[in-house]
């Protein structure tokens, strides 16, 4: 059986006979987990195990665990810091921050593979304009050069792990007041403004660190009148054509509401697939879950179904194995130095 292109929810903390059902469509190819779902680290290892045995090949399973403010998972995982600290260290200790930043990556992607998740949705590669309270301190800098420094060793480090990295939100989020999951934000600024977010995913692109990436839902008026995860333009001719990309393209939620005036999530998740998303996130909403399954069942796309099997998670430590290392040990010890004090956890 291929794998199927919708990333799906899930309601607690182990699979009711309701998830098996919706997770066996064919047209269902992952899960996406949040803090509802974690208790302990036997609870998870054990839900993520059975959440693999429904399906050959099995279901691609994801967090978003960036750190800071957005970190699904706590007891039993490395605290780590909002990005934008490890930027403020780099004005003052540029090689230490890049350090940490490498680290953080290989923690958080060893530390997510040892109870067997695929995928962290991270780093968050949007530039800090001052202006987006929901990037904000997800942010590592405002400075393109920093942001791509940093986001590159944070890639490597969590490539070094077995784990993929998905740089979000592509073409950037950081210049806009507006939040998506509310409302759809339209940056308004010149092309060639633009091109300063848009740099660190090309170098990243260009260096082979960025397997995949995640689309936002911003319109960028001067390039194009649609949503960047529903745009022809933005996935088809800039990322396929001018970058050169051929990775995973992920589309942002579908249920936020920044896509309402699209025609609903259905039509938007067809419009994402023509423009080229391999893989549609469905999150918070079941009934919307359904619907989309549906009016997308007769969907293939065998191009997107080998770009996501190139994104399964690698062979990884345990974790019993993961905390007696030596590298792990190492890593905590640099950041336990910080000062971590995350706000709130974002869980929309």
């Amino acid at each position: 059986m291929a794998r199927g292109f919708l990333m799906i929810d899930i309601k607690g903390k182990e699979l009711t006979s309701a998830d098996k059902k919706i997770l066996c469509e064919p047209n269902v190819g992952g899960v996406i987990l949040f803090s509802r779902n974690y208790e302990s680290l036997k609870q998870i290892t054990e839900l993520v195990d059975e959440i693999r045995e429904l399906k050959s090949p099995s279901l691609l399973i994801a967090v978003d665990h960036e750190g800071g403010r957005v970190q699904r998972f706590h007891d039993g995982f490395t605290l780590i810091p909002p990005m934008r600290q490890i930027g403020r260290i780099y004005d003052i200790k540029k090689d230490e921050a890049l350090d940490l930043s490498r680290k953080i990556g290989w923690l958080i992607g060893s530390e997510l593979r040892s109870i067997g998740i695929d995928l962290s949705f991270s780093p968050c590669v949007d530039l800090d304009w001052g202006l987006s309270s929901v990037i904000g301190d997800r942010s590592f800098h405002q400075n393109k050069f920093v942001v791509e420094s940093l986001s590159y060793e944070y890639s490597k480090g969590m490539l070094s792990s077995g784990m993929s990295p998905v740089a979000k939100h592509f073409p950037g989020h950081g210049a806009v007041t507006t939040d998506s999951h509310l409302d759809l934000p339209i940056d308004r600024r010149d092309f060639s403004a633009l091109l300063d977010d848009i740099y660190p995913y090309e170098c990243l692109a260009r260096k082979r660190v960025m397997p995949a990436v995640m689309m936002s839902h911003v319109i960028f008026s001067e390039a194009d009148n649609y949503p960047a995860s529903i745009s022809n333009y933005w996935i088809k001719d800039h990322l396929r054509k001018q970058i050169n990309y051929n990775g995973v393209v992920f589309c942002d939620d579908l249920t936020m509401k920044a896509l309402d005036k699209y025609g609903g999530s259905s039509k938007c998740a067809m419009k994402a697939l023509k423009a080229g998303c391999d893989m549609l996130l469905v999150c918070n909403d079941r009934e919307n879950a359904k619907k989309i399954i549906h009016s997308t069942k007769n969907y293939n796309n065998y191009t997107s179904m080998a770009r996501l099997a190139s994104i399964v998670g690698k062979k990884s430590y345990t974790n019993d194995e993961l905390v007696r290392s030596e590298k792990w040990i190492e890593a905590r010890s640099s950041l336990e130095k910080l000062n971590l004090n995350p706000e709130f956890e974002l869980e929309i």
